[in-house]
């Protein structure tokens, strides 16, 4: 039987953590899909060394283990562990959303954007008004599931000394002797944020198809 002395005697500690977990998971997914967007636009531009970068980028970050590039921005920099955390979890996450962000781009008629550059728009101004809102919209659900991945990634932080939640029930097992309990009341509190996020994207995947 769990023991919930666990979960009331450290209350404090599972809400820092908790707090810190969505601090860096929203911060982290804001980079990302600005980055993944930038990742995306140049894969597909119409420059070939843009295309190179961002293929380059994408195939050597994402068959890399998020745990090497969290160690390799805390090791190779002066940040703090939650700082460090949050640009390795942005680093390779945007990888992912960028090939989401692409795919929604090719499915993109091909004629609005001629339409576009028709209508005396640059490349970069058809692409940022035109082409990328209606790409976005299209990959709304596949990037939910990437941020999904993101908070369950976000407890890598723990290994620098991010503070997270993983981190503060690292440091209660210590304390008590009591790993499994604790770890259980982790894994609750992750699921506090993981499972709207699921029935979050649920609905959205149903509402675009309503709208489609």
């Amino acid at each position: 039987m769990l023991d919930f002395s666990i979960l009331t005697d450290n209350m404090d500690l599972f809400v820092e953590g908790f707090k810190i977990t969505i601090i860096a998971s929203l911060i982290a997914l804001v980079c990302s899909f600005l980055l993944g967007t930038l990742i995306a636009v140049m894969r597909i531009a119409p420059f070939k060394p843009l295309n190179w970068i961002g293929t380059a980028y994408v195939e050597f970050i994402r068959n890399i283990p998020v745990l090497v590039i969290v160690f390799f921005t805390y090791l190779a920099g002066s940040y703090g562990g939650m700082t460090a955390g949050i640009i390795g979890l942005t680093v390779y996450t945007a990888a992912f959303i960028a090939e989401a962000i692409r795919a929604g781009i090719l499915s993109v008629p091909k004629g609005q954007m001629e339409a576009a550059r028709s209508s005396g728009l640059t490349y970069g101004q058809a692409m940022r008004t035109v082409i990328l809102p209606q790409a976005i919209k299209i990959v709304i659900p596949p990037l939910g599931n990437q941020f999904i991945n993101l908070v369950k990634n976000s407890s890598l932080l723990a290994v620098v000394a991010g503070g997270d939640l993983m981190y503060q029930g690292d440091l209660i097992a210590a304390k008590t002797f009591s790993t499994f309990d604790t770890y259980i009341f982790v894994g609750l509190f992750y699921l506090i944020l993981t499972i709207p996020l699921s029935f979050g994207v649920v609905f959205l995947e149903k509402r675009l198809a309503r709208s489609n």
